[in-house]
């Protein structure tokens, strides 16, 4: 039987996390592309190298690793230096995601996660047979965005905003898990999800 390749998207704090902790507690392996994006561009990886050629040495730390926060600082307002950094990173991470998801295959492991914030966005939906999103209504958005990061309403909106609205990606998804509720709510209906799959 072949692995089951499941799409795991959803917005900034939906409850994505939860639900991808959720597998693993299952020992249904996640390939997390957000984990992902951080190993390919570390110290003498190629993207890592062409992030530097292209924006200079002056978004790197003492240590030499990328600051993070001046890289996004430099991109976040401006739409051409974000689609640069992109195109360095972006295959990097699809190559890595790929690559994990062949050795789990090999492994026969029956289900495959791949943890994917920009699934619909970056057009991904071909590395995958199934996709779920994590949804929350908006309200809820933003008041988990205030409390688990400490912003002002202002910047929580401004977040959020940010990305494609999650009523917008409902209808891309094969399946939805309703996460406004509590997370044993969410987890009978990831375990109603699979076992509807066969995965369980």
């Amino acid at each position: 039987m072949s692995s089951v390749i499941i799409g795991l998207t959803g917005g900034i704090a939906s409850g994505k996390s939860t639900v991808s902790s959720m597998f693993k507690n299952m020992e249904i392996p996640v390939v997390d592309a957000d984990i992902i994006a951080r190993q390919v561009v570390e110290p003498s990886e190629k993207a890592y190298l062409e992030i530097i050629q292209t924006f200079g040495e002056g978004i790197l730390r003492e240590d030499k690793t990328i600051n993070r926060d001046a890289l996004g600082a430099i991109v976040f307002n401006n739409k051409e230096k974000r689609e640069k950094l992109n195109s360095i990173v972006h295959p990097a991470v699809r190559n890595r995601m790929i690559e994990q998801k062949s050795d789990y295959i090999q492994q026969g492991k029956k289900a495959v996660v791949l943890d994917i914030p920009l699934l619909f966005e970056s057009k991904l939906t071909h590395l995958v047979d199934k996709t779920i999103l994590v949804y929350v209504d908006p309200d809820v958005q933003l008041e988990r965005l205030v409390i688990r990061n400490q912003y002002t309403e202002a910047e929580a909106v401004a977040r959020v905003n940010s990305q494609m609205p999650l009523s917008e990606k409902k209808p891309l998804a094969d399946v939805i898990i309703n996460n406004n509720g509590t997370i044993e709510e969410t987890k009978q209906q990831l375990i109603n999800i699979l076992r509807s799959w066969d995965i369980l």
